[in-house]
């Protein structure tokens, strides 16, 4: 084995975990989008908090933080999570997602 192929073959294998550490982030980042969404739409029919609350859990990644709040007339659903994989790469994944409340539609001013 030549010097060269001794460095670049510990970087290539370093490249290809950053790779699929990376594709691993954002699938985790894309099931906090479809957590918060999903927990809004329940939220939004007026369900009960805790029914929207199990939604959006249920859709989020492990690890996961779920908070729902309502101001005024739109439900917030807030959703972060702890990016899988080493901890040195640390990295918080969020998303959030906003949904009119039904029992405020048509309401009369």
């Amino acid at each position: 084995m030549t010097a060269e192929a001794s460095l670049v073959i510990p970087a290539l294998v370093l490249f290809a975990a950053l790779l699929v550490w990376a594709l691993m982030a954002a699938a985790a980042q894309i099931r906090c989008v479809d957590a918060a969404r999903a927990g809004a739409r329940v939220a939004a029919r007026t369900e009960p908090v805790e029914v929207a609350l199990a939604a959006a859990r249920e859709a989020a990644p492990a690890g996961a933080r779920v908070e729902l709040e309502r101001a005024g007339d739109l439900w917030r659903v807030r959703v972060s999570a702890p990016a899988p994989g080493p901890r040195a790469l640390s990295v918080r994944l969020g998303a959030q997602a906003v949904a009119l409340a039904e029992d405020s539609v048509g309401a009369p001013p």
